[in-house]
């Protein structure tokens, strides 16, 4: 899998591709936060438990404010493998999806083990993080997929009847991979999307997410991603329902003024397709950070992946300094996320003197060993 670039980054453009990757994450993150209390619910029992205006802050969620679920935990085993599979390039071993899923293996043994201690050296720092080993309602399709070492494909997917939005919620660092060209990024996606879910609409969700993000972390519009998006899916098979959603969210935007039931239109069954296109809604014609995630979870389908789509694609536009301090003051894991929000970013701009032939950052094959 080839990529591009050998490009030097200035200063200015490292700090800003150092912003968006926090904001993609933090945002993420965040949005997970917010809509989890909400996700069992239905938009009417949403209001019933906060207020006439449904959920506009965060509130409890496994015992306290600001708690993530496995959509945050997984986001970020995403970046721990990423950044293994470019520290894996120096050694000409080099298959991206194969260590992604070596990474999804360590996320799913934080769903077995009682903690960190029983991790081992070459697992990393990622995996002896003590708060990633609560268990927070991870699903069927995950357990199933990452029951055992075989890794699901394309041509051999994990659960191919599965169309849910927790491949798609996991996605958003592939966008983070600006060096790369964008249809190396969805068929990045794709390939590690079919390690849980196998159907096309669940799959083919998570390239075009990712590459929604890609776009915006290269300094796109959003209006701009997603037209790059529905070019690049149009040749793949199965895609038309994805297509087809992406479409709904982008005329939406013109039928007047944001509403839940416009949301929940787009959100429909809570598949996929669906999730991504009430997400794209909600970036689109929120007012702001607060009120685009807000939109997105106060409604009948799956608050939490809601949240975490519209939050990355929101961080990921914006950068880390648009999201609400307050809510990120209470986010849980919070230091954990900068701290390897950082280390993507090092990488990414620095990868060659973190661990080349001449590495000069003692430590960094012991955080990411290959």
């Amino acid at each position: 899998m080839a990529t591009t670039t050998g490009a030097v980054w200035g200063r200015a453009e490292q700090q800003d591709f150092r912003s968006r990757v926090r904001g993609t994450l933090l945002g993420a993150a965040v949005g997970d936060a917010l809509g989890g209390p909400a996700d069992a619910l239905t938009l009417e029992e949403i209001r019933a438990a906060h207020g006439p205006e449904g959920l506009l802050d965060l509130a409890a969620g496994h015992g306290r404010r600001g708690t993530i679920t496995h959509h945050t935990q997984l986001t970020l085993f995403s970046v721990d493998g990423l950044i293994r599979a470019q520290v894996r390039r120096d050694t000409g071993a080099w298959h991206p999806p194969t260590d992604l899923h070596r990474a999804y293996l360590r996320w799913a043994a934080t769903q077995r083990d009682w903690g960190p201690d029983e991790r081992r050296e070459e697992d990393g720092w990622l995996a002896r993080e003590e708060w990633l080993y609560a268990r927070r309602a991870p699903t069927r399709p995950l357990l199933i997929g990452f029951g055992d070492e075989n890794m699901g494909t394309l041509e051999k997917p994990k659960n191919p009847a599965e169309q849910g939005p927790e491949a798609v919620a996991r996605s958003a660092p592939f966008g983070l991979l600006v060096g790369w060209e964008p249809q190396l990024v969805v068929q990045l996606a794709v390939e590690c999307a079919a390690q849980t879910h196998g159907h096309p609409v669940g799959y083919l969700s998570a390239g075009a997410f990712a590459v929604i993000v890609h776009g915006l972390a290269r300094g796109e519009s959003l209006d701009g991603a997603v037209q790059q998006a529905l070019a690049l899916l149009a040749v793949r098979p199965g895609h038309q329902p994805v297509s087809d959603a992406l479409q709904h969210a982008l005329g939406a935007v013109r039928q007047g003024m944001p509403s839940p039931a416009r949301v929940e239109e787009l959100t429909s069954d809570g598949t996929a397709d669906g999730l991504l296109a009430a997400a794209v809604y909600c970036a689109l014609v929120g007012e702001d950070v607060r009120h685009g995630l807000c939109l997105a979870v106060n409604q009948s389908g799956p608050s939490a992946a809601a949240g975490t789509l519209t939050g990355a694609l929101l961080g990921a536009l914006h950068g880390e300094t648009a999201l609400p301090p307050a809510w990120l003051a209470e986010l849980e894991g919070r230091p954990t996320i900068l701290e390897l929000a950082d280390d993507f970013a090092m990488e990414m701009t620095q990868g060659p003197a973190l661990h080349g032939p001449a590495g000069s950052a003692p430590g960094w094959l012991a955080r990411y060993p290959r």
